[in-house]
């Protein structure tokens, strides 16, 4: 008895499939989605911006509606011409929903220079082959309140 225990401890302690393995947090990884979402735009990648993209995907700015992966990609493809990036965002707020399938997730947009020049809000879903895509992208510039 006290082998097999021993077995169990030790299969445990080397992580061993399917035995006592933490189930995956679904806030870290759309923080962790988002943070390398953002870094294709650091990368210029912009071929690897597109795979994080829903087929479905809807972004909205000020001037458009961009609707499905093709239409943002294209809307998007002038961020990436040119060597630096015009803009950056970081995760700041992660929320997931119960069912671990739809989150959001909110920050600052910086400038070339690091000052806040809005706010990014993309709505997250967990697709079915177990990634998380961008279904839904929007932006406001920074609050001006007193």
């Amino acid at each position: 008895m006290r082998g097999r225990i021993g077995t169990v401890a030790l299969l445990v302690m080397l992580g061993v499939p399917g035995i006592a393995q933490r189930p995956p947090d679904p806030q870290s990884e759309v923080r962790a989605a988002e943070r390398a979402f953002a870094k294709t735009m650091a990368d210029r990648d912009h071929a690897a911006f597109q795979t994080f993209l829903a087929e479905d995907a809807i972004f909205l700015s000020e001037k458009a509606v961009l609707r499905g992966r093709q239409a943002v990609a294209d809307g998007w493809k002038g961020f990436y011409e040119g060597p630096e990036a015009p803009f950056a965002w970081e995760p700041e707020r992660v929320e997931v929903i119960e069912s671990g399938t739809l989150a959001i997730s909110t920050g600052p947009v910086t400038d070339t220079s690091g000052k806040r020049v809005g706010t990014f809000t993309s709505t997250w879903r967990r697709e079915p082959d177990g990634r998380w895509r961008v279904v839904f992208d929007g932006g406001c510039p920074p609050c001006r309140c007193p």
